[in-house]
């Protein structure tokens, strides 16, 4: 997934039938432990960088790099100490699970 802005972002991944788009900041150093969410995610890190672990497999992140998740997968973050910025793709389900 190669965009420049959030609005191409948003073009893309709504024309892929995703519901919900919006941009996550996360503080240094942030972990977020073993969660599922109700909704599939397709997002792109675009500052900072983020390991992902999903099923024992942990795979690092960085600007520029992009992952999805489908809905009700367990995984855990854990953010760089920098932060990170990810532009973060919701299809499907709540989203009023705060992540």
């Amino acid at each position: 997934m190669s965009t420049a802005t959030f609005n191409e972002f948003e073009t893309q991944v709504r024309a892929q039938g995703f519901d919900e788009v919006l941009e996550r900041n996360w503080a240094p150093d942030t972990v977020l432990d073993t969660h599922v969410h109700p909704f599939a995610i397709q997002a792109l890190v675009v500052r900072g960088e983020m390991w992902l672990t999903v099923g024992g497999d942990t795979r690092p992140l960085h600007a520029g790099d992009a992952f999805t998740l489908g809905r009700e997968i367990a995984h855990s973050e854990r953010y760089g100490d920098k932060g990170a910025t990810l532009w973060v793709a919701r299809r499907g389900g709540a989203s009023n699970d705060g992540q």
